[in-house]
């Protein structure tokens, strides 16, 4: 009996099931926090339709209330945002050939959530299928966007968000995300490593730096281990087998 195989429709929203799942709690936090902050509630799920960059909402809200200047809000939240850099050149290898049009699309729906998803699948040889990107990208927004709008206009009604715990749901769900991108020893290693120092940088006093750090530095010590392995395994030919 063949294999059930979704439809492009089905396995887009499949994509999106857990992290619209993680990002409602969450959502429903930042738009307490931007409330309470004096941002108005159809400015704040006006922020989760055009702006869609949770950790840089957080960073605009936190400043906003603190009376920053704008142009130190919009530095820090660029600042924050600069991994979409690195990961929309990541993709880009899967996206070529797209136009420019749609490739601006799919970026408009690239976070750290629906990245996880896309490359993994990728990696284990999964056929582009734009349908499937776009349905996962809008529906994890509609998430967001629906958590942030709860949050904004019904926040009132909750004093303090923190005993709820829904500051753990994105752990829990970035958890979820990299269990099944460990495929082999080295992303173990990796991965092992880099929370690990993320964990003693914070316990150092680090807290502003500590997951960039970490991160940055874990992705030196995969790339080095690969090529040290690429060196000690040559492909015929002399070619280093990656």
């Amino acid at each position: 009996m063949p294999a059930f195989s979704p439809s492009p429709w089905g396995e887009g929203l499949r994509r999106a099931v857990p992290i619209v799942l993680g990002y409602l709690p969450v959502g429903f936090a930042f738009g307490v926090l931007a409330v309470k902050n004096n941002i108005p509630p159809g400015l704040t799920v006006a922020m989760s339709v055009l702006m869609f960059s949770g950790s840089g909402q957080f960073v605009f809200a936190a400043m906003w209330g603190a009376g920053a200047g704008i142009l130190s809000i919009i530095a820090a939240v660029g600042i924050v945002n600069l991994r979409y850099l690195l990961q929309s050149a990541a993709q880009s290898p899967w996206m070529a050939g797209l136009p420019r049009a749609q490739r601006f699309l799919l970026g408009l729906g690239l976070t750290d959530e629906t990245f996880a998803v896309h490359v993994t699948a990728f990696q284990q040889g999964w056929r582009r299928s734009l349908t499937t990107l776009f349905v996962c990208n809008h529906t994890a927004q509609l998430g967001w966007v629906g958590g942030s709008a709860i949050g904004a206009f019904c926040g009132e009604l909750v004093s303090d968000v923190k005993p709820l715990g829904l500051d753990y749901a994105l752990t829990a769900m970035f958890l979820a995300l990299l269990a099944p991108q460990c495929t082999s020893r080295l992303h173990v290693i990796v991965a092992l490593f880099t929370a690990t120092l993320a964990v003693a940088l914070r316990g150092l006093g680090m807290s502003q730096w500590n997951i960039a750090l970490a991160t940055v530095l874990g992705a030196s010590l995969g790339t080095w281990l690969l090529l040290r392995g690429g060196k000690k395994n040559p492909a015929p030919g002399g070619e280093a087998r990656p």
